[in-house]
C-alpha cells in the first residue's frame, strides 16, 4: 500500500520545491507538477509532488492522517 500526504508549497527552485506539513519541511521533485506554484497544496509520495488538491481536500486528508494517529474524529466536520 502506498500513501501519499498532503505539503504546502513554500518555495519552489527549477524542478524542486520546499514543502510542509505539520511544521516538517521537506525538499520534494516537482518534474511531474511543473504546473505547482507557491501556495498550491500537493499530494507527496516518495519524495515527489504527485497531484495538486484543493483546499478542502487538504484539509479532509490532513485530517484523516492526525485521526490515524490518535487524534479527534474531524473529519464529518470538514465533509459536511
Amino acid at each position: 500500500m502506498c500513501l501519499a500526504v498532503p505539503a504546502r508549497v513554500l518555495a519552489i527552485d527549477g524542478a524542486m520545491g520546499t514543502v510542509e506539513l505539520a511544521g516538517v519541511t521537506r525538499d520534494v521533485s516537482l518534474m511531474l507538477l511543473p504546473e505547482a506554484r507557491v501556495g498550491d497544496h500537493v499530494l507527496v509520495h516518495a519524495g515527489f509532488a504527485m497531484q495538486i488538491v484543493d483546499e478542502q481536500e487538504f484539509e479532509e486528508t490532513r485530517a484523516l492522517l492526525a485521526e490515524m494517529q490518535g487524534g479527534p474524529r474531524t473529519v464529518t466536520e470538514l465533509g459536511g
